[in-house]
C-alpha cells in the first residue's frame, strides 16, 4: 500500500480518523445495499438467519 507511508510526518487527528471511518462505513453500507439488489434471494435468506439468531439471543 504505497499511500500509507510506514512513518508519517504528523500523527493522524481524531477527527481525521473519524472521517475515513466515516466513509468507509458509507462504502460499506452501500456495498452492502448494491448486493441486496443484486441477489435478493441471498439477502432474504441472510435476513431470515439473522432473525432467527435474534429471536434466540438472550441478554
Amino acid at each position: 500500500m504505497s499511500d500509507l507511508p510506514d512513518q508519517p510526518e504528523k500523527p493522524e487527528t481524531d477527527a481525521e480518523r473519524r472521517r475515513r471511518r466515516a466513509r468507509f462505513l458509507r462504502d460499506l453500507a452501500e456495498a452492502r445495499e448494491l448486493r441486496a439488489r443484486v441477489r435478493p434471494r441471498r439477502t432474504k435468506a441472510a435476513r431470515l438467519r439473522q432473525a432467527l439468531r435474534m429471536s434466540t439471543f438472550r441478554w
